[in-house]
């Protein structure tokens, strides 16, 4: 099971009130709200591993230097050396060390990779599998991961992590008119403002989709655009022609990357806490209880 570490605490932030805090008045809702998530996934669905997949660089430079406009509107404070800051809600960014703190003295696997963000990793060990995965998510960008051959789905969750949309190939196909692999051309040619992304103006979703079921895929399409007789409207031949530039750059911006140097951690999951000791110190300063307890309790049962 591979967590998208950060989409999850997000949805954990403001699905619980932040008048959960610390003795100090610390909010600590996402920590807690992430805790209970995982207690819930690993009761529901047992994985014998488990990895906490994080953004080490949430806008990596080679994206960048291909779309300048890529994630560019969530960038809080440019940096020169090293990755950007991020614009986070004022009292998320205090919580995501401690976070930290409570994986590590849990001994879940905590992965992030430099240069790299949490999509990426979840990418590589996912290519890496023997076995089936179950990606957690609430990023549809992952959807390009989904393989029923090699057992691969995401779970991305509609309300909490009790309520999650299992996505195979068959969904997709139903839902957009793809699968896994279809889903980056689909993307990438309707675009995402939530990650900077043009798009190529005046195809959304549902014309991507009918373009990728007429010539396949991003190749076949480009091909119709040179080639006459092909039944491109005049205004797709144009506005496909136009962004020329941006359709032979977008693969590699919007495709998770499958070759992270990944670190040699141990991904099983812990049965026991790694550093008993942290932990409880942990629990007490910032007051996790309830929700720590439930899930020693998962990981023990």
């Amino acid at each position: 099971m591979l967590l998208d570490t950060a989409s999850l605490y997000y949805r954990a932030y403001f699905g619980v009130p932040d008048s959960v805090r610390a003795p100090d008045g610390t909010p600590v809702n996402a920590v807690r709200g992430l805790l209970d998530f995982i207690a819930r996934l690993v009761q529901d669905h047992r994985p014998d591993d488990l990895v906490a997949c994080m953004d080490a660089d949430w806008r990596p430079h080679w994206r960048v230097e291909l779309i300048p406009s890529y994630k560019a509107h969530r960038v809080a404070e440019e940096v020169e050396q090293g990755p950007d800051a991020e614009e986070t809600p004022d009292t998320l960014a205090p919580q995501v060390p401690i976070i930290e703190d409570v994986l590590d003295a849990l001994g879940i696997a905590r992965v992030g990779v430099p240069a790299y963000e949490a999509d990426d990793v979840i990418g590589t060990y996912a290519g890496r599998a023997t076995g089936p995965v179950d990606i957690v998510t609430g990023d549809r960008d992952l959807y390009q991961l989904v393989d029923d051959a090699r057992g691969v789905r995401v779970l991305y969750p509609l309300k909490g992590v009790g309520s999650l949309q299992l996505t195979d190939e068959a969904w997709l196909r139903e839902k957009y008119g793809v699968d896994g692999s279809g889903y980056v051309d689909l993307a990438l040619l309707r675009g995402d403002p939530s990650d900077g992304l043009p798009g190529v103006p005046g195809i959304g979703e549902k014309t991507a989709a009918k373009l990728l079921d007429a010539y396949g895929d991003l190749a076949g399409i480009m091909a119709a655009v040179d080639d006459p007789m092909s039944k491109l409207t005049p205004s797709q031949r144009k506005r496909l022609t136009e962004s020329r530039a941006y359709v032979a750059v977008a693969p590699k911006v919007v495709r998770v990357a499958g070759d992270v140097p990944l670190p040699d951690v141990d991904l099983a999951l812990p049965a026991e806490p790694r550093d008993p000791a942290a932990l409880d110190e942990l629990a007490e300063r910032w007051n996790l209880g309830g929700a720590l307890k439930r899930l020693l309790t998962t990981l023990q049962g």
